[in-house]
């Protein structure tokens, strides 16, 4: 029997999913290092993860939204950072062919051909980058993960209509958690006085365009040879020039102009920073991802949010109910649970391979 369909189907399933792969945690673990070791190493990455998302949320969080800075430009906040990524990958890129051996970076030579290839991944990006940060910008640090949590939920549904993969009970129910803790977040933001309905949407549209992304990253990563940096790359320069008549419509520039602080060092400085943090998170989530697993990788995600989240209360001294407080395990809950079904699931199918009826495996996005 031709598997070879059906291999396709499943990769494009976990690109969605973020289940890991049985047989790749297999071949993971052949080269064995010693214990302590690999549970130093583990500990280091995962560690360095935890303190690069969460700085880089609060920093984001401080450009976008504070009352000492007033810089109402949040466009312009993303397109530096996308503008700061897009030079850091063409500088690594220039120090890896002069000094072979110094560091690990493809080769990137500007090509139109493949910039217009990665373009339609690069309209979804700029969805995605910007939603996430307007999201923050109207919610608090504390309801951001809430606000965004409907990732899972989108995953199963375009899975369905994209992929034609049809998902099991158990997901749907972690799904349906996922979506009862998101409702009630809303309603005790809105019983506390707090709630932002543009920030809300903007967190949903957010958390549609991060499914939507990891299905078109599968579809264009051959046009830069399989690497995440050439992709990082064209993404982040497209999107650069992208952005450059939403600042104009937007009138941002004039804002921009009219800003107090436009030359200080220390606002360049910590918007640079900003770019800095944009870039180096996607470095330690392949890190974290290569030193542990995909499902690994999800867990350490949930707990981190968990963690952002009661940072964010006690940094911003608030004050929060039980059934807030509820919403958020909930979430928590339905995402680990999903991940834990999913992982189990893919194992299953890797030992009983045979398709399922109805299972259209080789479907285009």
């Amino acid at each position: 029997m031709n598997r070879a369909p059906l291999k396709r189907s499943r990769i494009l399933h976990m690109a969605l999913t973020g289940a890991s792969d049985p047989s790749s945690e297999a071949e993971a673990g052949t080269g064995e290092k010693p214990f302590l070791l690999r549970a130093v190493q583990i500990a280091l990455v995962v560690s360095l993860y935890w303190v690069t998302s969460i700085s880089m949320v609060f920093l984001n969080k401080y450009l976008l939204d504070s009352p000492s800075l007033r810089l109402d430009t949040p466009i312009f906040v993303t397109f530096y950072q996308c503008l700061v990524t897009a030079v850091l990958c063409k500088g690594l890129s220039a120090l890896a062919t002069c000094c072979p051996g110094a560091v690990d970076f493809p080769t990137l030579h500007l090509d139109l051909r493949v910039a217009r290839s990665v373009l339609p991944l690069s309209v979804v990006f700029i969805g995605m980058i910007t939603f996430n940060n307007l999201c923050l910008k109207y919610v608090g640090v504390a309801f951001y993960n809430v606000g965004r949590s409907l990732t899972t939920v989108f995953n199963v549904l375009l899975s369905y209509v994209l992929l034609k993969q049809t998902t099991s009970l158990y997901a749907l129910l972690t799904c349906g958690v996922i979506i009862g803790g998101f409702w009630l977040g809303v309603d005790q933001e809105g019983a506390e006085g707090t709630l932002s309905p543009v920030g809300t949407l903007f967190g949903v549209l957010a958390s549609l365009c991060v499914s939507l992304n990891a299905i078109y990253t599968k579809k264009v990563l051959p046009a830069v040879d399989g690497s995440i940096w050439r992709l990082t790359f064209y993404n982040n320069l497209n999107a650069c020039f992208l952005f450059l008549p939403l600042l104009l419509l937007l009138g941002e520039l004039r804002a921009l102009g009219d800003f107090a602080q436009l030359g200080s060092a220390h606002f360049w400085g910590v918007m640079t920073l900003g770019g800095l943090f944009g870039f180096a998170i996607g470095y330690v989530t392949g890190l974290q991802i290569k030193f542990t697993s995909p499902l690994t990788h999800n867990v350490s995600g949930t707990a981190k949010a968990c963690a952002q989240t009661v940072l964010a209360v006690l940094y911003y001294e608030e004050t929060k109910s039980f059934l807030w407080w509820t919403s958020n395990l909930m979430v928590l809950g339905g995402s680990s649970a999903y991940t834990w079904v999913r992982g189990w699931e893919m194992k299953k199918e890797q030992e009983d391979p045979s398709p399922k009826e109805g299972d259209k495996s080789a479907v285009g996005v």
